[in-house]
């Protein structure tokens, strides 16, 4: 049974900092593609970023520029390293490990975490 486990979210002041971290367990980490998403109150989910098994990253325009997603597959975790913050990025912030290797449009998600809030302030 494959698990993820969030941390890092909180209440921080718009242009400060967050690390959101993911654990993962359940299944051999290094081969699977992982992604990030959120959720604000009254929207849809929507991708934030993704990373392959090789390490090749992707981001939503939204991000781009300031937040990063790297992996440590010797510690079964992906992070979200998160910058220059706005109150636009207030969610619920999901990890999420995808079926395969690699991530693209479309591709199929098999597991979820919970979720860790994110709430920035103006």
């Amino acid at each position: 049974q494959v698990q993820l486990v969030e941390s890092g979210g909180g209440l921080v002041q718009a242009g400060g900092s967050l690390r959101l971290s993911c654990a993962a367990s359940g299944r051999t980490f290094s081969r699977y593609a992982m992604g990030w998403f959120r959720q604000a109150p009254g929207k849809e989910r929507e991708f934030v970023a993704a990373i392959n098994w090789s390490g090749k990253v992707y981001y939503a325009d939204s991000v781009l520029g300031r937040f990063t997603i790297s992996r440590d597959n010797a510690e079964s975790t992906v992070y979200l390293q998160m910058n220059s913050l706005k109150p636009e990025d207030t969610a619920l912030y999901y990890c999420a490990q995808y079926s395969g290797t690699a991530y693209y449009t479309g591709a199929r998600l098999d597991y979820w975490g919970q979720g860790t809030q994110v709430t920035v302030s103006s």
